[in-house]
């Protein structure tokens, strides 16, 4: 009789002809054009102004590229209220490779991806020796929707860069582990890497500090090591991981404290913070499982209803007894959802950092937890009813479709800031910051109605934020509602401490409507208040020369061009003045000079040659 032919876990006869789909480098190259096409589209999205300014297209430490001041800069600086050096050195490298557009570092962020997609079946293939579902964990991530804000936002490399070399860091992990269980030669220098990148990926974002935790729940399954006499040696073992994950946090908390990004317990207190928690979790994992409303940002709801939050705590506490009581018979259970729990504590609110409730970002490696126990459950069905392997095999593929067609889809709104903060607008509430972006970016794209409706709609939710009543008053003003626009700038000087850009508009306003001595106790206040503003200066020259104060305008004329002196209105300005005061040769030189700078301005021209055509012969 001959013998009954078996089948794997994985669903899989090794006498399959097609045995070769197994390899792991075409699984690695599958995944590769797979995710390349899906997110190809990302590649044209432009910058941001959320953001994308400080981090790339404004920040002139990163747009001069790689070079030892810069490097020096980037491991001192603490823009952005965060220490990450190695991104700012990404970033500066992008810069040297592909130029100032924004192709480039979208093209990496994708590139990023991609080997991050690769990475994780090739970790979850060494951990457990099994293909498909490792396979199947590695394409769901890299084409799950909840991750087009970390690849489409250039501002975000620091999310796909630490978790590259987060998965490097298990990867080596992961080897030193088996090499240590049979006492084989290499294990200290897989443990050494294991830290090195671990200590790369917090350079990154410091989002990886749990990442020693997640070391031990692998350790739990597919490893195999924790046990009641092995605990303290497993412990021992992360010390010098836990040692760089303290630094790292204290060294953050204190950047992001100083930098303001921090929240203050008076804002959100403390049982705030942890309804917030319990309900981030469930929209986390509903997000994950229908990603179908997904929005930048997330605004924070300040409290939410009692019936809300008791069920999250109810799922929440569910379903971490759920994978406590299988951690016998499904043990990957206890470390996929603990995966996910554990990898979102630093960014879950209860140290709030920035005005959102939570973001997709932080997902992005704590979603390989969830996907872990789908994938070795959908393998424990098949190995229980092999029967239903064909429709197991087509759910499987279904779910990477629809993702990557979601995913597809999710990346058109990342096209620009007005597609991004209009969506936004339309699949949330309240939602503040995307009413201004959003204003933003009508302002600048000349649809000033459009940025007004929108700046009233943010004042609606936060009638005394000065940011955005000075950026309601100069839509007004570009529309030429001077009126509107001085209310708008006095309510913003008068909720907020004076600025000098404020006083300057405001000035500017009442210019126009003809108010010279108010305007010019405005643009005195401003220049004050910011000696090397070039527009005050300029403006006050401008009003002293409507008052026939010629003096005083050429005085202010010549501060200007001391600061720019390729201006070629400023030099025509100042011989105007000149020329007011007789002063006809000086005059002369400054349109001469004016015309220099720009040849073509007819209307410099014809002042010059009315002024040598009234000379004395």
């Amino acid at each position: 009789m001959p013998a009954k032919r078996t089948t794997d876990v994985e669903g899989q006869s090794p006498a399959e002809p097609w045995k070769w789909w197994s390899s792991g480098p075409v699984i690695c190259l599958l995944l590769a054009i797979v995710t390349l096409a899906t997110w190809w589209p990302v590649v044209y999205c432009q910058f941001l102004d959320y953001d994308d300014q400080g981090y790339f297209w404004e920040n002139p430490h990163v747009l001069t590229g790689l070079s030892w001041a810069n490097v020096i800069w980037a491991f001192k600086t603490t823009f952005a209220t965060n220490w990450h050096p190695l991104t700012w050195l990404s970033l500066m490298l992008d810069a040297d490779l592909f130029g100032k557009g924004p192709i480039g570092p979208h093209f990496t962020n994708l590139l990023i991806h991609t080997a991050n997609s690769m990475l994780l079946f090739v970790l979850m293939r060494r951990l457990t020796n099994k293909t498909w579902p490792s396979a199947l964990v590695a394409a769901l991530f890299a084409l799950h929707p909840l991750h087009v804000e970390s690849v489409a936002w250039v501002a975000e490399r620091k999310d796909v860069l630490s978790a590259f070399f987060g998965l490097l860091s298990l990867w080596a992990y992961a080897a030193y582990a088996r090499k240590s269980a049979v006492r084989a030669p290499g294990c200290r220098a897989f443990y050494s890497l294991a830290l090195i990148f671990f200590a790369f990926g917090l350079m990154s974002k410091p989002m990886l500090v749990t990442l020693p935790l997640v070391m031990l729940l692998l350790d739990f399954w597919p490893l195999q090591r924790f046990n009641a006499s092995t605990l303290q040696r497993l412990l021992l073992e992360k010390i010098p991981f836990f040692a760089l994950t303290a630094m790292v946090s204290v060294v953050t908390f204190v950047v992001q404290q100083q930098g303001g990004a921090v929240v203050a317990l008076a804002r959100y207190s403390v049982s705030v913070r942890i309804e917030n928690a319990l309900v981030s979790y469930a929209r986390y994992l509903g997000k994950a499982l229908w990603p179908a409303t997904l929005a930048t940002p997330y605004p924070h709801p300040e409290s939410w209803p009692l019936p809300v939050w008791l069920l999250a705590l109810v799922l929440f506490a569910g379903l971490s007894l759920a994978a406590i009581g299988l951690r016998k018979k499904f043990p990957c259970a206890i470390t996929g959802w603990f995966w996910f729990v554990i990898m979102l504590v630093p960014v879950i609110g209860l140290v709030q950092v920035g005005g959102q409730a939570m973001a997709d970002r932080y997902a992005y490696l704590p979603l390989v937890g969830l996907l872990i126990i789908f994938s070795w459950g959908l393998a424990g069905v098949q190995a229980r009813w092999p029967q239903f392997t064909r429709e197991l095999v087509l759910l499987a593929a279904v779910l990477v479709l629809a993702g990557a067609l979601r995913t597809r889809d999710q990346i058109r709104y990342w096209k620009n800031d007005g597609s991004l903060f209009l969506h936004a607008l339309q699949t949330t509430k309240n939602n503040y910051t995307a009413c201004v972006n959003l204003g933003t970016w009508f302002s600048k794209n000349g649809q000033h109605q459009e940025a007004l409706d929108c700046y009233q709609m943010a004042l609606r939710m936060n009638p005394s934020d000065p940011s955005v009543l000075y950026d309601l008053a100069n839509a007004f003003a570009r529309m030429g509602h001077w009126e509107d626009a001085v209310k708008s700038y006095r309510r913003a000087l008068a909720v907020g401490p004076p600025q000098a850009d404020i006083l300057d508009n405001l000035g500017f306003a009442l210019v126009a409507l003809k108010q010279y001595d108010e305007a010019v106790t405005n643009f005195a206040t401003a220049l004050k208040l910011k000696p090397d503003s070039l527009s005050a200066q300029n403006n006050l020259a401008y009003v002293l020369f409507l008052e026939h104060r010629y003096a005083e305008a050429a005085e202010h004329y010549r501060a200007a061009l001391r600061q720019a002196p390729d201006d070629p209105r400023i030099h025509a300005n100042l011989g105007d003045a000149l020329s007011k005061l007789g002063q006809i040769s000086q005059a002369r030189q400054c349109y001469q000079d004016a015309l220099r700078l720009d040849p073509d301005n007819a209307s410099i021209r014809a002042k010059l040659q009315a002024l040598e055509g009234a000379a004395p012969k």
